[in-house]
């Protein structure tokens, strides 16, 4: 059945575009790589490039294309491709900069915002390739600019892998070191249950089981959302969650029709609507002030988990009805430098690291973009990652974390990255040491719930 879509909603879609900043946050090609591995590393490399900017401009130029015809912004446009530590085993100890240099060059010579994919899936343990391509990130950071990458560490079928979470907060120290106030670290997410079909970066890949290419779309509209919550100030819970999962029903439907035709017009199949709300750094889209505006006088107060999972669930309820492909993250993005409200909070000493960790119990992602002091440990780092994948492995659902330890900045002082990724206060980080939990090392084992066969 063909996908339509009434005057009505063109006309509601445009005062939401207009009024309320609308958009599809994000297109993104997963892209399939392992047909590029014959040959030797040159002819790998070339032939990398040559498939990655062939899609990479199409997918530019039929995005722009849409934008065109249907007045919907499409702000970020992106290819995620196969794990990249499948792509370098059996090569040469320099073959992953090697690559990931190639990756850069195509997506900044095709137009395309970032690259991900950059990364392995070690729930279980490293494999050789996989450490050899983590204890790289800080060299691929440093001389990348569109790279993203990714580690999985943990699932609800396989355990938590806390030999590779305490390589990662070694690895995050060093990248921190090795790029200007760490931003290589907000190009690095740590997984637990990630999944292979996410538009959103910096933790999107083409995973397993997928084809040769899928096009998945990230639609976000926490400006619409605000708006509407705003609108009705007397609702009560059950009539506020009916209200927004209309809004959200109205937003993925917007996502869909963009999806379907831009998947169409490249000669790909459609894959996802992901339904997270993602913010930025723009006044009126912001997450927090949707919290705000149901009755939460700061984000990070008391109340604040409860209007957290009663946005989230309404929005999944919504997206739900409006599509039968809905996948990716769908949740709620709660990244501390790209959303004002949420930047604020912390100023005000209203959020604290632990109560957000505590919202991200109810929702998506984890904790985003969060700013740490300079001298925060690697152990400290491996434990703050182990606790919010932990979350993810017993419930069964993705967290992850960006964690961004800023050398030379304390607690209470400021970052400023600018663009996507915003500014930022550096959260306090207890002096709790963990070293000891951290150096037992090993395996967390699989919940019992993970017996389902």
């Amino acid at each position: 059945m063909p996908f339509t879509i009434s005057v009505e909603e063109v006309f509601e879609t445009t005062r939401m575009i207009l009024f309320d900043k609308l958009d599809i946050r994000a297109v993104t090609l997963g892209v399939n790589l392992k047909d590029c591995l014959g040959g030797g590393e040159t002819q790998v490399l070339e032939a990398v490039r040559r498939k990655i900017v062939g899609l990479a401009r199409a997918l530019v130029e039929e995005s722009r294309a849409l934008e065109t015809r249907h007045g919907i912004p499409i702000v970020n446009k992106r290819l995620s491709i196969t794990p990249a530590a499948w792509l370098i085993e059996g090569r040469s100890p320099g073959f992953g900069l090697e690559l990931a240099r190639c990756l850069d060059q195509a997506a900044a010579e095709a137009g395309v915002d970032f690259v991900g994919g950059y990364g392995a899936l070690v729930d279980r343990g490293l494999t050789s390739a996989a450490e050899r391509l983590l204890k790289g990130l800080p060299e691929v950071m440093a001389a990348t600019q569109r790279v993203c990458a990714f580690a999985n560490l943990a699932s609800s079928r396989s355990g938590l892998n806390l030999d590779g979470l305490a390589l990662m907060g070694r690895i995050l120290k060093d990248v921190a070191a090795a790029t200007e106030q760490a931003a290589g670290c907000a190009k690095i997410v740590c997984f637990a249950n990630a999944p292979n079909d996410n538009p959103f970066m910096a933790g999107a890949f083409h995973g397993p089981g997928q084809g040769e290419a899928a096009l998945n779309v990230g639609v976000s509209g926490p400006g619409v959302v605000a708006a509407v919550v705003e609108e009705h100030p007397d609702y009560d819970l059950g009539a506020l969650s009916e209200l927004i999962k209309r809004t959200a029903f109205k937003i993925t439907r917007v996502g869909e029709m963009i999806g379907r035709e831009l998947a169409a017009a490249l000669g790909v199949p459609f894959g996802v609507v992901d339904l997270s709300l993602a913010p930025t750094p723009r006044v009126g889209d912001s997450v927090a002030r949707i919290l705000e505006a149901m009755g939460v006088d700061r984000v990070g107060g008391p109340g604040s988990t409860l209007a957290v999972a009663l946005l989230v669930d309404a929005v999944k309820k919504g997206g739900a009805m409006a599509s039968g492909s809905v996948g990716g993250l769908s949740g709620t993005f709660l990244p501390i430098s790209e959303d004002l409200g949420m930047a604020e909070a912390v100023a005000a000493g209203a959020l604290c690291l632990e109560k957000l960790e505590a919202m991200t119990a109810v929702c998506s992602v984890g904790l985003d973009m969060v700013a740490l002091p300079g001298d925060t440990p690697a152990e400290t780092l491996a434990a703050i990652m182990a606790d919010e994948l932990t979350i993810g492995l017993i419930n069964h659902k993705t967290t992850a974390t960006r964690l961004i330890p800023v050398p030379g900045k304390k607690a209470g002082e400021w970052v400023e990255w600018g663009g996507l990724f915003g500014k930022s206060p550096i959260l306090a980080v207890s002096r709790v040491s963990p070293a000891r939990l951290i150096g037992r090392g090993g395996r967390m084992p699989a919940p019992l719930t993970s017996l389902r066969n």
